[in-house]
């Protein structure tokens, strides 16, 4: 039997209110030969249940049920049993369009890519009401990682947008404690060591629901340490690997993004009483690990408007951060995206 063109991974857990809808929009795919691999993760709930009614209705479901670990292995467990030419995962609250799996796939297929992205739409749960529509860019656009890999610093870390080339994810290496926050971004900067070439899709084929109570909106002190601890194996992995001097620039980069700028807004947003001692700390966890991040040309406005590169937003904010006028920024920032009801993503 031939592989199938695609395996889909689907971790689940407390998900019995939207998984219908995920494994329905997996199942009406307009591309032929896929598989879905649905992992359980010791949901209390009744998803397990459902999962073994689709499990036996639909030939090309297999379900892996396991006691509860986290996304980050259930992630994984799924990687193993997937038989898939590429890989792509969802997350069981979110759907896709039906031509996601055929258009990613003559993404992957026309330019010999091991990653394939493609726009997607961040919608309220509860509203309906489209937040944003991301990362639609046009299908000429290749990211060659041995060429202009600083351009990964633009791309969203989210895992559900995009497939994967099955021999480069199973090649990523597992980190020791993955956090409960942000381990998107951490498996992805793994991805990208084995990573050569990145393709695009021109359509907002994902739909990310965005719901209250989600692991950004509870964010515990504990957390905030395990990110770290898990980002200094990620650079370990980079030096392990012997990349090119511009991959650590690009990682430094990656970081400040994600730790500096998106958990300190998160810091700021839900838990203002411990922002200034959590902001310090993370700027001495940058300076003392991934020091590149104040010096690298790839991240300063100048080299972003000469290049026409997609990460002005963060060579800004990065100028802002050196002149310690980061709080005032999201003062500012707050009052702005609040007065005008608007939603801005880093």
């Amino acid at each position: 039997m031939d592989k199938p063109k695609i395996s889909f991974v689907v971790p689940v857990y407390k998900s019995e209110n939207y998984i219908r809808r995920c494994l329905d929009s997996l199942i009406n795919q307009t591309l032929e030969d896929i598989e879905i691999v649905c992992v359980n993760d010791g949901s209390p709930d009744n998803s397990l249940n459902i999962l073994r009614e689709y499990e036996e209705k639909y030939s090309n479901i297999k379900v892996i049920s396991k006691e509860n670990g986290g996304v980050w292995y259930a992630r994984l467990d799924g990687v193993k049993a997937a038989d898939g030419e590429y890989i792509g995962f969802l997350d069981a609250d979110d759907y896709v369009e039906k031509d996601f799996a055929k258009l990613m796939y003559e993404s992957v297929i026309k330019n010999q890519s091991d990653i394939a992205v493609c726009g997607f739409k961040r919608i309220d749960e509860e509203t309906k009401k489209i937040l944003s529509q991301e990362m639609k860019h046009s299908s000429s656009r290749v990211i060659y990682m041995d060429k202009n890999p600083e351009e990964i610093i633009s791309v969203n870390t989210a895992l559900w947008n995009k497939i994967y080339k099955a021999d480069v994810l199973k090649a990523t290496f597992n980190v020791q404690s993955p956090p409960r926050i942000l381990e998107d971004a951490m498996f992805i900067s793994l991805v990208y060591i084995n990573a050569h070439k990145i393709s695009f899709v021109d359509e907002y084929l994902h739909n990310y629901m965005v719901i209250n109570g989600s692991a950004m909106h509870s964010l515990r002190s504990n957390d905030i340490v395990k990110i770290k601890e898990s980002m200094l194996e990620v650079k370990e992995e980079y030096l392990k690997a012997n990349l090119r001097k511009e991959m650590m620039e690009i990682l430094s980069s990656f970081v400040f993004l994600h730790l500096g700028i998106s958990l300190m807004l998160n810091v700021y947003t839900f838990d203002k009483a411990n922002f200034k001692s959590e902001y310090k700390q993370i700027l001495n966890y940058l300076d003392s690990n991934f020091g590149e991040w104040r010096s690298t040309k790839y991240t300063t406005i100048w080299y972003n408007l000469t290049h026409k590169k997609y990460n002005l937003k963060v060579a800004i904010v990065r100028k802002v951060y050196k002149m310690h006028m980061f709080k005032a920024f999201l003062d500012i920032y707050s009052f702005v995206t609040k007065t005008l009801k608007i939603d801005i993503k880093w």
